[in-house]
């Protein structure tokens, strides 16, 4: 059984990042995948700082979800865009967690060589964010991820989600089901 970490470059609570990459996860696990989905606000972390680091270790944030993401086989990822690109908590959590530990092998990213990635964006915007997922492709593919080619933006989200915050079965739900399906498929043949 494929074993996937889910979770949105959001910290805000009623992220609509949050809520497509909801949507993902419940697919995945409906084609046989464990999935755990975390919010990023529950690992807090200081702006990266090697003085900082040397002086005090990583963050214990930090710590943990390494220990997370080296143990998940891959990440369905839920990127907003902020000024056409990452956001600043996604690039900040994406680079503590890439620095190496104590016993890593050399040059090795135990937390994301080999994972395999699916990455969607939900935005207010007539994009729905995809400028943001050019910039989380290319830091993924260079600290080891296979990202796969599939992906969705959600353009003006808020049109997609209910008044209870569900997304809507018309729209682009559907297509977001069709990412956690692809992922667990995937995984579930490459194990």
């Amino acid at each position: 059984m494929p074993n996937i970490l889910a979770f949105a470059g959001s910290t805000r609570t009623d992220s609509y990042n949050k809520r497509v990459v909801a949507v993902a996860a419940e697919a995945a696990r409906a084609a046989g995948a464990e999935v755990e989905v975390i919010d990023l606000r529950d690992f807090p972390m200081p702006l990266l700082d090697e003085d900082e680091e040397r002086a005090n270790g990583k963050p214990p944030a930090a710590l943990a979800l390494k220990a997370k993401m080296a143990a998940s086989d891959g990440f369905l990822i839920s990127s907003p865009e902020y000024n056409g690109g990452i956001t600043g908590v996604l690039k900040n959590t994406l680079d503590w967690v890439s620095r190496p530990d104590e016993g890593d092998a050399p040059r090795s990213m135990p937390a994301f060589q080999g994972k395999t990635v699916v990455l969607m964006s939900a935005s207010p915007g007539g994009l729905g964010g995809l400028r943001a997922l050019f910039h989380v492709r290319d830091i993924l593919s260079g600290v080891g991820c296979v990202v796969l080619p599939q992906q969705v933006a959600v353009s003006a989200a808020y049109k997609e989600f209910d008044e209870d915050g569900a997304m809507k079965a018309d729209g682009f739900r559907p297509r977001i089901e069709a990412l956690g399906t692809t992922l667990a498929e995937y995984l579930t043949r490459h194990a």
